[in-house]
């Protein structure tokens, strides 16, 4: 799904601290109310991460769909890419199913903005699990195979700790994005799109910590040790841009560095996670990689 020179021009635009590309949008300016302000036309870097955000609010969109609704995304604002793999409705109370719904929302509405900014630009949303590569980070977070296997459909703490694996690194994406958009109009997109994925972020990471002593049966971790776990996961493979609840036994529920801003990611750290290894070998949640055609 994603070629050689597409990648490298991805992580070229997330990875360097100034990078710059000749090029616009062929033709396909947009207005304010559209979403998209360009003056001189977006360069080929800006596209690049636009079509590497939507690749991200695929997954998380088609996720919280099914969580709340028990479905995905339609045929258009999947792009008529594939259906995900295992999707399913979540078991949920009245108040985190309002919660998911609201979620669910915010997602869906982020693929049809960067949809409609890129326009005939726009990949399809490429192949997505959320179902197996839940129980692929579980066993490989823990250094264990659950029996039965972890889903984060379950149950409300189940669903809110398969929420917490995407919606930090979310943030640290846009993040490390943001500095190297040289259009104003995306720009401003992201950041607004940045902002949202943080306000989800921190409302989860505070939920979480509300029960960080519940015991996940029929399993032995507490929850606090389960998003630990799922922190140093990211990390090891994230260049170490995270942190639990606690952190040397002091509370963290804002993931942040030492200037207390928020961590940013590149493309290779990004993809490492989303791929459960390597931003060289697809997997994980993109079984055949991202789609950037």
């Amino acid at each position: 799904m994603i070629n050689a020179p597409n990648l490298a021009c991805i992580i070229l635009a997330l990875a360097a601290p100034a990078a710059s590309a000749a090029g616009s949008l062929r033709g396909s300016r947009r207005t304010q109310s559209e979403g998209m302000v360009t003056t001189e036309g977006p360069t080929d870097i800006d596209i690049a991460i636009a079509k590497f955000a939507l690749n991200l609010e695929c997954l998380e969109a088609e996720f919280y769909s099914y969580a709340a609704y028990g479905y995905g995304l339609t045929d258009d604002l999947r792009g008529y890419g594939p259906e995900p793999i295992g999707g399913m409705k979540a078991t949920l109370s009245p108040e985190v199913q309002a919660y998911a719904e609201e979620i669910a929302k915010n997602e869906i509405a982020h693929v049809g903005v960067l949809r409609a900014a890129l326009g005939n630009l726009a990949p399809a949303c490429p192949q997505i699990d959320i179902g197996p590569a839940f129980a692929a980070v579980a066993n490989a977070a823990a250094a264990t195979v659950f029996d039965p296997p972890y889903t984060p459909y379950d149950n409300d703490t189940s669903f809110l700790l398969g929420a917490f694996l995407f919606e930090d690194v979310g943030v640290t994406a846009y993040n490390g994005a943001a500095p190297l958009l040289t259009n104003k109009g995306i720009l401003s997109t992201a950041a607004s799109i940045l902002a949202v994925e943080a306000y989800h972020g921190g409302s989860l990471r505070t939920l979480l910590y509300q029960q960080e002593d519940v015991v996940l049966t029929p399993h032995t971790f507490t929850v606090g040790e389960a998003v630990a776990l799922a922190s140093a996961l990211r990390a090891s493979v994230g260049g170490g841009k995270d942190k639990a609840l606690e952190t040397d036994g002091v509370l963290s529920i804002m993931p942040v560095d030492e200037n207390s801003l928020a961590f940013a990611r590149t493309a290779t750290e990004v993809l490492n996670i989303v791929y459960l290894g390597s931003a060289s070998t697809p997997g994980g949640f993109f079984p055949n990689g991202i789609n950037m055609a």
